[in-house]
């Protein structure tokens, strides 16, 4: 640069807080099965995203699970859907198979195509569902892939099980990934012209993303009114005060369930953790949107100079988010901050940076006790109000 200017020199300065960019979490993905689907919108084993469901519906058939699950989502929102289809195979062990996936010929299909979506598509499933086709060995591979997404994969029960067999079953799995559903609901079929029991699982799916859009991550699924049923396809006891019915024994043992009160609704907010620290689906979801939104942020950061001041930017960046996040109430609070400890001057040197950060996750009002009293308070001044 020259010494000498007569004139104006502008130089950029490039320090500073950034702000940082929430991850999108409203997007679902899901594998479903379908013979007859328009091929060259389904392709056999590849992620599709669909940003209009409704209108997608027209190619997707009208066998398999395809078609009722995508109408299950479009009757509560319209949201980004990565659809990986596959095949109905010769009998329930190969579609099981099928839906699974694996890896072929560098490919990857089934379940393991919706790991691919984000370097296809641009966008991350983190809604999660195989809705009909979720048998034990599907919801088996759906925790490992939701894991991996850091998602949410939502699975049924069976259509056939008991409310005992769903609470055993629940006891299958240990992820916080995963919500064990049960039972279906029921909704009118326009193509056999008739009321038949309709996958929960895909109106969890497509809920869970109108929940997003509408009020946030921080709200889990339960008691948001469901479009599109007309009933459940079990008996399943509820009464709003009392915990010795059928929702909560199903409630007791982390499934969540299905009831008919100011319209049909999901009931229960509880996971498949083995830690109770996220027991809830809020807890798990928030610590997922925290961790992805934070990693995304800091990418830029990567293989910069590791100086004082650009670690001060990193952490008010992050905590300017907590405060966002807080005053908007999707946490109850949050920090990020620099311990020496866990930075050695060798550390340091060696480009190696440790910020920490804690939050709280805003927990749903699962029980709510109204304590009653019989007082004689409003009595006293019975007779100086016969004479006002």
């Amino acid at each position: 640069m020259a010494d000498y200017h007569h004139g104006v020199r502008i130089t950029e300065v490039k320090d500073g807080a950034r702000s940082v960019r929430t991850v999108s979490t409203s997007v679902i993905g899901m594998v479903c099965t379908s013979n007859d689907a328009d091929a060259s919108a389904f392709p056999l084993n590849r992620p599709v995203l669909l940003t209009d469901v409704r209108k997608a519906i027209a190619k997707a058939g009208v066998n398999g699970t395809l078609r009722p699950a995508l109408q299950a989502i479009a009757d509560q929102c319209s949201p980004l859907v990565v659809v990986v289809r596959v095949p109905t195979g010769t009998d329930d062990a190969t579609t099981t198979s099928n839906v699974i996936g694996g890896t072929e010929t560098g490919s990857y299909t089934g379940l393991s195509a919706l790991l691919a979506a984000q370097v296809q598509l641009g966008v991350r499933p983190r809604i999660l569902g195989a809705p009909g086709v979720d048998t034990q060995p599907v919801a088996v591979a759906l925790a490992t892939i939701a894991q991996k997404l850091r998602g949410m994969a939502y699975v049924s029960a069976g259509t056939s099980a008991t409310k005992e067999d769903a609470v055993l079953y629940r006891k299958s799995f240990a992820q916080r990934e995963v919500m064990i559903v049960w039972p279906d609901f029921v909704a009118f079929d326009t193509v056999t012209s008739t009321a038949k029991p309709a996958f929960a699982v895909a109106r969890a799916l497509g809920l869970r993303a109108r929940i997003d859009q509408e009020q946030g991550w921080h709200k889990t699924l339960s008691n948001v009114a469901v479009n599109g049923v007309t009933g459940l396809s079990r008996d399943v006891h509820w009464d709003l005060q009392d915990p010795n019915t059928d929702a909560g024994y199903l409630n007791a043992g982390d499934v969540t369930t299905l009831i008919n009160n100011k319209g049909p609704r999901f009931w229960g907010s509880r996971t498949c953790s083995d830690d109770p620290r996220f027991a809830f689906e809020s807890a798990v979801r928030t610590s997922q949107v925290i961790a992805d939104t934070f990693a995304e942020h800091c990418f830029p950061d990567v293989d910069s100079p590791l100086t004082p001041q650009r670690v001060k930017d990193i952490i008010e960046s992050l905590n300017a988010q907590f405060r966002a996040w807080k005053n908007g109430g999707y946490i109850l609070g949050g920090k990020c901050w620099f311990d020496p400890d866990a930075n050695p001057k060798e550390s340091i040197a060696a480009g190696r940076l440790r910020l920490a950060y804690d939050y709280t996750p805003v927990p749903p009002m699962e029980d709510l006790t109204l304590a009653a009293t019989i007082t004689d308070e409003y009595i006293n001044d019975f007779a100086s109000r016969l004479s006002a």
